[in-house]
């Protein structure tokens, strides 16, 4: 008899531990959230390699250093050729490329010649760039002096490193030779009229319009010597 109470005490006993995990089951007390665990992290069998949406390719796993370019980031090379960009135009100067340069020539500059005192017998042409450009003084100037039949040769050691270039209101000069200051000159004349020619990109080309500087009423006394400098960005040097 006590055997068959014992019995039957374990089995109601068990009965009424299966009835309370089953509540806990149905009313999510005491169960481990397996959702959360998962938040975060991928699962086994997410496709990592998918970018996000609204991301392009080069977005995702590009770093700073792995050579892509973020959308829409503007290309520097191509900033700097449309002359956009924070440093636009740098390394695409006009001087850098010959076809591209901008001629200073009479249209577009104002020049004035001037007998100087010192050194004797010279004088200094000066060009000033009137308009909005920067503009080139290529080589030296051309001279004609009236109904002169001969150029004037330049002074070869004053050829500069590199054109001159003037930027708008800025001023060019080159130093004329007139005459052979110890008489050795011939052909003396006096010039009334002077036509100062501008060379063009290359050596004795046509640069446009020439200029016509007034001279002294009384004229200009030249020889055989007349001869002038490349132009400078510096009076001094014209004249030195």
């Amino acid at each position: 008899m006590r055997t068959f109470r014992h019995a039957r005490l374990l089995a109601a006993t068990g009965a009424a531990l299966g009835a309370l995990a089953l509540t806990a089951c149905q009313d999510g007390s005491g169960a481990r959230d397996e959702g959360a665990a998962q938040s975060g992290s991928p699962s086994a069998t997410q496709d990592v390699s998918k970018p996000s949406p609204g991301k392009s390719p080069q977005q995702t796993g590009g770093g700073s250093g792995s050579g892509q370019s973020s959308a829409g980031q503007a290309d520097p090379v191509k900033s700097a050729q449309n002359g956009s960009g924070a440093k636009a135009g740098q390394g695409t100067r006009d001087d850098a490329d010959p076809e591209r340069l901008t001629i200073c020539n009479g249209s577009d500059t104002r020049t004035t010649a001037q007998p100087v005192a010192r050194p004797l017998n010279h004088m200094l042409l000066t060009v000033t760039n009137t308009g909005s450009k920067r503009c080139a003084l290529m080589y030296y100037p051309v001279l004609r002096f009236d109904e002169m039949q001969w150029v004037p040769q330049a002074i070869e050691d004053t050829q500069p490193q590199a054109v001159t270039m003037l930027e708008p209101g800025a001023s060019g000069y080159a130093g004329v030779l007139l005459s052979a200051a110890d008489g050795s000159g011939t052909g003396g004349n006096t010039g009334h009229r002077l036509v100062v020619g501008f060379q063009g990109r290359t050596p004795n080309s046509d640069g446009g319009p020439a200029a016509t500087p007034g001279l002294p009423a009384k004229g200009v006394h030249y020889d055989s010597a007349l001869s002038v400098t490349y132009w400078q960005t510096d009076m001094e040097d014209a004249l030195g």
